[in-house]
């Protein structure tokens, strides 16, 4: 039997029962731990499918994992379905028109990806009861990947570590394979407490929170000239105490993002912000509370599994757009700056950047990079690569050049474009999984290369130990 038209054949005779499930999605965005209706689809859509569902994992309301086959090996299939705020927008629009003023949005494609996932999943179910291919597939639902990382919680509670290998994909501009480093994360909110009073007849009797997160703000823009230049540090001021200039302010605070090429310095980063932030409470008789908010471990490459990957997405090729998609993405394309539509090419061969560069929509697949390239970015998926080999693609979802977390992305995110792209994942993520669980010398090599890549180090986890996921019900 031929791999890859079975599975194609397969999901294009189920496109339009994924293509129904991802729009579900999309009209229900919710942000991160709070994904009940998506995660309930999802759910719904596993056990329709035949496949074991566990809720309620490693303590994530709205984790789960959907299981069929037994034994060896075990491929594990990752899939998300969180929403960014403030991103809402109607779909096909070519301007910015929010559906729900100040809502929220699929902003980063992941009604896409965690529908994508599903296809792929239930295709390699439908292959290994054709042809009796012996093994496990699963599914992982996996919250919170914008904020929270709930695929470090379940790394955390040993959900991986059974699993022989990994896959999963992105929406993006482009077909690739993610074999990329990206940078570790550590997300953290200091919350400071002072004492209210008049800011003119008594400022002597206040002690002002919001003046502690702005001297805490100077601190770390000045760590920034003392940092190794691979890292990165972002904060927002969450809670700036109230808007009456005339009261001191008795509470504030600031979320930071603290990043870095390794676990061990975002360890060392995050604990001299965190003693910028005493500093801080000291200077203005305060006192300072930290709430943890996610972490995220580097991503582990590995050149045997993107080959693989590679092989299988030429194969299966680029989806066929027609006058009505590239029309719209030509619109799309007009509503970004020249800034946006040439940072789509950048770090591409020559020869694809120069193919693409008046190009609309993506529609050749470039190749396998031999560069270590280091994705500035950040994503949980690295703390399943710490544990297990894993491999991720990235298809065309989007006009050439859109950047991530726009109101173009949602607007696209329901359209043709989107789905096909969508639909091309699944087929190479199925086509990938089933040719490794096919090929013991294939799994045995990227084993192998996996452990030459930790060099002897472990994983450990971001997340402080007494940490446990929010619960929000």
């Amino acid at each position: 039997m031929n791999i890859h038209s079975f599975i194609s054949d397969y999901i294009e005779k189920r496109k339009e029962t994924f293509i129904q499930l991802s729009d579900k999605i999309w009209k229900t965005p919710e942000l991160y731990f709070e994904e009940y209706r998506s995660s309930d689809y999802l759910c719904h859509a596993l056990s329709e499918e035949g496949f074991e569902v566990e809720k309620d994992i490693a303590g994530l309301q709205t984790g789960f994992i959907g299981s069929y086959g037994s034994g060896k090996p075990v491929v594990a299939i990752l899939g998300e379905y969180d929403a960014l705020p403030g991103l809402s927008q109607k779909k096909g629009l070519t301007k910015n028109e929010p559906i729900t003023a100040g809502g929220h949005g699929h902003g980063c494609g992941h009604n896409l990806l965690g529908t994508g996932a599903f296809a792929a999943a239930v295709a390699i179910k439908e292959y290994m009861e054709r042809t009796g291919l012996q093994g496990t597939v699963r599914y992982y639902g996996c919250p919170a990947e914008e904020n929270g990382s709930g695929k470090a919680y379940m790394a955390r509670a040993g959900l991986f570590d059974d699993v022989d290998f990994a896959l999963s994909w992105h929406p993006e501009t482009k077909p690739i394979i993610m074999n990329f480093s990206s940078l570790a994360n550590y997300a953290v909110r200091f919350v400071f407490h002072g004492k209210s009073a008049h800011a003119a007849a008594a400022p002597h009797l206040g002690r002002s929170a919001l003046d502690a997160v702005e001297l805490m703000n100077i601190g770390v823009n000045y760590l920034r000239e003392h940092m190794i230049p691979e890292a990165r540090i972002h904060y927002a001021i969450t809670d700036t105490g109230g808007t009456s200039p005339n009261v001191v302010q008795a509470h504030a605070e600031v979320a930071y993002l603290i990043r870095a090429p390794k676990k061990q310095q975002v360890t060392d980063l995050y604990k001299r912000v965190e003693d910028i932030a005493k500093g801080a409470a000291l200077m203005t008789g305060t006192r300072v509370e930290v709430e943890f908010e996610g972490a995220a471990s580097d991503l582990i490459p590995n050149n045997t599994l993107a080959e693989v990957m590679h092989k299988n997405l030429t194969v299966i090729g680029v989806p066929s757009y027609d006058k009505f998609d590239q029309k719209y993405a030509e619109e799309i394309r007009d509503s970004l700056s020249p800034e946006d539509r040439d940072a789509a090419l950048i770090g591409m061969d020559k020869n694809t950047a120069m193919k693409l560069k008046d190009q609309h929509i993506a529609d050749l697949i470039p190749p396998l990079s031999e560069k270590e390239i280091m994705l500035s970015g950040s994503t949980d998926v690295g703390d399943v690569s710490w544990i297990v080999p894993t491999m991720q693609c990235m298809t065309a979802c989007w006009a050439l050049g859109t950047p991530f977390h726009t109101w173009q992305v949602v607007s696209q995110g329901a359209m043709p474009i989107a789905h096909k792209g969508m639909l091309q994942a699944g087929k190479v993520i199925a086509a990938t999984a089933i040719e490794v669980m096919e090929n013991s010398d294939i799994l045995k090599r990227a084993k192998a290369e996996h452990q030459e890549r930790l060099d002897g180090e472990t994983y450990f986890s971001l997340i402080p130990e007494h940490q446990v996921p929010p619960r929000r019900r």
